[in-house]
């Protein structure tokens, strides 16, 4: 007899709470499992606060409250005694079971008495002296408890008067004039975290001002706490003591100073001497710099200089020490960077040397690619590149890269024998200068400590029996700089793109969806034989070309006002906008700012605002030109009618860090392109879509909106476009997480020559058409990186009527699956 899934999910469950009681069986009679801690602070329960940190013998991993780590490890036995099976295989199955398993947490009064410990010091370490930490047990039943901890804090310390003893002149001077920076202020909370920051600021603005040898542990904070508990008020003194060398048997008292820098010396190797020059042979001085060189230098002394923030006669600096480190590494010309600092000759001023390695001029790389889908069977890449380091003499890089492509597909084998008889080629061409390169001085407002790059970059792409055949050529000229650790903007001076379709005749047979729409239509009022096959199917390109223009000539039963006229005319308006060929020149600036401290941070956001304009300039030069428009009334350039729009969009996403490995993860991002002028719609390329592993993932890529239509093109694409993501991520088992996610958004035409109402935004009430998907993910973590899949479900569907919007296709057989590499946001 068959067994339906509820039974089978009865039995699953059923065998699970067998395993259960198994786990339960073998415990002795004052033995508890560990169900959950408690944190009771002044009668106030917390929850997921940081205190639950520091509690060892955390309750076992639960997953729809069944611990099923800690079943897995019931399974396994102490002994591999087993007579059915082989010792060997007992052993190796004891294992796996243990290693994925979850060893019992039982309640342990060592382990508790610890907690209370870690609990108190906790607390004293925020001002709370008086602190007192109790715990019970408070059984559930007989085999499980909760551990409850009872914190009483009483009343908090505070910072009273602050005194200062400071033994070294030049110090103390430093630090009065620093003193409004303090983070340790009369009357605040006595906090252990402020005095370690406090001791971490002095120690880094000494050693940013001229103190080269300070030692943090110089610092020490007197606090004088009442021992009785009654005076809550804390006087402090900050006692800096001098430096304390041993030599040999003696311990030598120091007295910091100030030091500046005397000479600044700079050696670079030559790459590729392998040690044939044994010692530096040149030497060249440039402004304060003293360069010496194994050999004849390859790099132009400016560039050498720009590198190095450490100034002759300067006060020694960390922070100058740093960006000279960070310049010199993001010039990617040189392999380790060294920086060391020496004494003088009977002074105490100093003298820094500055040692360079240079990378290989040349270098060359290789990759190679197999990859499939709907417009090939199998596709087979090889690309190169190759670059040249420091190709003017400034540390610029200089990269060519090149990528063939070769494919196979059945559609087209049936004219060509040969197997492979897609091709694809490509090439680019970069060129990375290390530094502003603008008409105007700009040292100003990007100075080098902002990291300025400009690049300057042109790209080609040829395709054949591909879609249109498109040829692409790219030209852009770029600036990046960094005004901090957290932000970055990009400006793009100039982006030129150039699309070419040489093969339009191909189109119906590229996008299928209004083929078969317009196939239909024609079906019942075309009239002329010649432009259909045997079977009765328009002749593409010719018949179906002819056929639009039947239609639209009146030479057909069609009147203007049939809903079967109008879709004939969306049709065509459609075709001529994707193979009209597009000529792109615009201006973009793009700001991105990003919080997250460290890679392991998961309580940051990220938010990215991006400008472009486009078509402006060339179109006011060809009409200062007096040139003449065309048809339509665009100004032309060799044929084409130049794009011409803004754009702009943003795009926040926010982590929090509920516990430990628990993350909610939020996105929000809005985008609108458009078109004014020589242009009244949006080149396909700078539109926007929806759907897809990394956008809605209840909807394919291209398959939702724009608005209520029915996704009747292959690729469906819009100028304006909303849409959020909520997604709490969890771990399952070891390295294999979970993810709960819900998605919305779609897009639309505003502002444009789309004249679809189902497709338009017109007013607030658009916004009913917001498609929602839903659904689980599954992660798995490589460390270098994630391999994630989800499964999406639609759950709204603007598209269906308003009956059946909501949970009509929830169900795994409409579900969408999702592949995809690292996280979506």
């Amino acid at each position: 007899m068959p067994i339906s899934s509820t039974n089978l999910t009865i039995i699953i469950f059923s065998s699970f709470l067998m395993l259960g009681c198994s786990v339960v069986k073998n415990l002795n009679e004052n033995e508890y499992l560990l169900e959950k801690n408690i944190i009771l602070k002044d009668q106030k329960e917390l929850i997921n606060n940081p205190e639950y940190l520091l509690l060892k013998g955390s309750p076992n991993k639960k997953i729809l409250g069944i611990p099923f780590q800690n079943h897995l490890y019931s399974l396994s036995t102490s002994k591999s005694d087993s007579i059915s099976k082989p010792k060997k295989y007992n052993n190796r199955l004891n294992n796996l079971l243990k290693n994925i398993g979850q060893k019992p947490v039982l309640i342990d009064s060592n382990v508790i008495n610890n907690n209370v410990l870690r609990l108190e010091q906790f607390y004293k370490n925020q001002g709370f002296f008086n602190v007192k930490v109790k715990f019970k047990t408070e059984p559930i039943n007989k085999n499980r408890a909760n551990v409850k901890y009872i914190v009483n804090t009483y009343k908090q310390f505070v910072i009273d008067s602050i005194k200062k003893n400071i033994t070294s002149k030049d110090l103390d001077s430093l630090y009065n004039n620093q003193i409004s920076k303090t983070k340790i202020i009369a009357g605040n909370p006595f906090e252990i975290k402020i005095f370690d920051q406090e001791r971490n600021r002095l120690a880094k603005f000494f050693r940013d001002n001229g103190i080269f040898n300070f030692q943090q542990n110089s610092i020490r904070f007197k606090a004088l706490i009442d021992s009785s508990g009654i005076d809550n008020k804390i006087p402090i003194t900050i006692e800096i003591k001098d430096l304390q060398k041993r030599d040999r048997d003696t311990l030598k008292i120091i007295p910091y100073e100030i030091h500046k820098i005397e000479k600044i010396h700079l050696y670079i190797d030559n790459p590729g001497d392998l040690g044939q020059i044994p010692s530096y042979t040149d030497s060249i001085i440039h402004n304060d710099l003293m360069i010496f060189t194994k050999g004849k230098l390859k790099y132009k002394p400016k560039t050498l200089e720009d590198a190095v923030f450490i100034r002759k006669g300067s006060l020694y600096s960390d922070l100058e020490r740093s960006e000279t480190y960070k310049y010199l590494s993001n010039l990617k010309n040189f392999k380790y960077p060294s920086i060391t600092y020496y004494y003088m000759n009977n002074s105490k001023d100093l003298q820094a040397n500055i040692y360079l390695s240079p990378k290989e001029k040349f270098s060359m790389g290789f990759d190679f690619d197999l990859s499939h889908s709907n417009i090939q069977d199998l596709g087979v890449s090889l690309g190169s590149s190759f670059a040249i380091r420091n190709i003017f003499r400034g540390a610029e890089i200089l990269e060519v890269s090149l990528k063939n492509t070769l494919a196979a597909s059945n559609d087209i084998s049936q004219i060509n024998n040969n197997f492979f008889n897609l091709y694809e080629l490509g090439g680019d061409i970069n060129l990375r200068i290390p530094r502003v390169l603008f008409l105007l001085k700009t040292e100003e407002l990007i100075p080098k400590k902002m990291n300025p790059r400009t690049n300057i970059s042109f790209g080609i792409t040829m395709q054949q029996n591909i879609g249109l055949d498109k040829q692409y050529f790219g030209l852009n000229y770029q600036l990046n700089w960094e005004p901090n650790n957290f932000t970055k903007v990009d400006l793009k001076i100039f982006d030129i793109e150039y699309i070419n379709n040489q093969n339009i005749g191909n189109y119906f047979n590229v996008y299928k969806n209004s083929y078969d729409r317009l196939n239909l239509i024609a079906k019942e009022y075309n009239k002329e034989n010649n432009l259909v096959n045997s079977s009765g199917n328009l002749i593409v390109p010719k018949g179906a070309n002819e056929f639009i223009d039947n239609v639209l000539n009146d030479l057909t039963d069609l009147t203007y006002e049939s809903n079967s006229y109008k879709a004939v005319n969306l049709i065509k308006e459609r075709k001529e906008r994707l193979t009209t060929n597009n000529f792109i020149m615009g201006s973009s600036l793009n700001f991105n700012y990003n919080s997250q401290k460290s890679i392991v941070d998961e309580n940051f956001f990220q938010l990215r605002w991006k400008l472009t304009w486009a078509g402006s300039l060339i179109t006011q030069v060809l009409k200062f030109l007096n040139k003449e428009k065309n048809d339509l009334g665009q100004y032309e350039i060799g044929g084409i009618a130049p794009s011409q729009y803004i754009k702009t969009e943003v795009d926040y996403i926010k982590h929090w860090q509920i516990k430990r490995n628990n993350i909610l993860a939020i996105r929000l991002f809005s985008g609108i392109a458009i078109p004014f002028g020589n242009a009244n719609n949006i080149p396909f390329s700078r539109s926007y879509f929806s759907g897809g592993a990394n956008d809605n993932r209840a909807w394919r890529a291209y398959s939702l909106g724009p608005g209520t239509s029915q996704n009747i093109n292959e690729f469906n694409e819009a100028n304006f476009k909303l849409s959020f993501n909520f997604e709490y991520r969890f771990k399952i088992l070891g390295k294999m997480n979970g993810a709960l996610f819900v998605d919305g958004g779609n897009i639309w035409n505003v502002l444009d020559n789309i004249e679809d109402e189902n497709s338009r935004f017109n007013n607030f009430k658009d916004f009913s058409e917001i498609a929602i998907g839903s659904g689980i993910g599954l992660r798995y973590d490589f460390d270098f990186f994630v391999f994630r899949f989800d499964t999406g479900f639609k759950t709204y569907n603007p598209s269906l009527e308003n009956k059946d919007r909501w949970w009509s296709e929830y169900a795994l057989n409409r579900a969408v699956f999702n592949i995809g590499i690292n996280y979506p946001f």
